[in-house]
């Protein structure tokens, strides 16, 4: 794995006001590995992906991608980078197909489809995109069933294959996992843990079952700050991470 990161950033620092959201974060992604970001409620690990994502300007700091600064680009400029992201709230059309839910995904990134004969190879273009993140995703069997009539489970899993539909290099994943029962969220954490030969992940997850199974880093977020950033073991082994996020709980689980 190459150790030169995707990801970085720099003093990263949000303000809202006299609150600091996220305060001097510095931490890097590198390709194909899940980079998992916790950290207890109000920590800013959403402020945080939105920072990435540009969904926030930052106050101070940088964010690079491929070793070039984004910060202060929009949400757009920044997906046809090549930076995907989903949100904790399920964000899909009701009442469209998977299908059509992912051809949407596809047309968005693409820039949509116009007349003339290229706007009918580029709509076979988009179809074919959006069977094949389908696929990926397990969901071919329900290309034509209406998103509302899915499972809770499958409309998640829908969310990340309209993410890939917009054919991204990175992934920005704000608890994916939410709101799942134990069958369902084994389903997404092996989607996701076969995804990383093609993609790189930073997921925000409070399931630690998946978190300690699917992370190779971790980085565990206090107050807007960065505790400590390192490899998964020794995220798990940190006395002050089990102290200040974990808790004892989790040490007299594992012992």
């Amino acid at each position: 794995m190459s150790q030169e990161p995707i990801l970085a950033t720099h003093g990263l620092t949000r303000r809202f006001g006299g609150l600091v959201a996220v305060n001097d974060v510095g931490f890097d992604v590198r390709p194909n590995e899940i980079h998992a970001v916790l950290g207890p409620n109000g920590a800013g690990k959403s402020t945080l992906i939105n920072l990435l994502s540009g969904e926030l300007p930052p106050s101070e700091g940088q964010v690079l991608f491929h070793g070039k600064p984004i910060q202060g680009k929009s949400v757009r400029q920044i997906a046809r980078m090549g930076i995907g992201r989903s949100h904790q709230k399920t964000n899909i059309f009701p009442r469209l197909t998977c299908l059509q839910n992912c051809e949407l995904a596809a047309r968005i990134h693409m820039g949509g489809v116009l007349g003339s004969w290229r706007s009918r190879a580029r709509a076979r273009e988009v179809t074919e995109r959006a069977r094949e993140v389908l696929a990926t995703c397990q969901l071919t069997p329900r290309a034509d069933t209406r998103a509302a009539d899915m499972s809770y489970g499958e409309q998640r899993q829908l969310q990340i294959a309209m993410v890939l539909a917009t054919a991204p290099t990175l992934m920005l994943l704000d608890e994916p996992m939410a709101g799942m029962g134990r069958e369902e969220t084994v389903q997404v954490t092996d989607l996701l843990e076969s995804l990383t030969d093609r993609y790189t992940l930073v997921l925000i997850e409070h399931d630690m079952d998946s978190v300690f199974r699917l992370a190779d880093r971790i980085t565990v977020m206090v107050d807007g700050c960065v505790l400590e950033s390192g490899p998964t073991d020794q995220i798990r082994r940190s006395e002050k991470v089990r102290d200040v996020y974990l808790g004892r709980h989790h040490e007299e689980a594992t012992a």
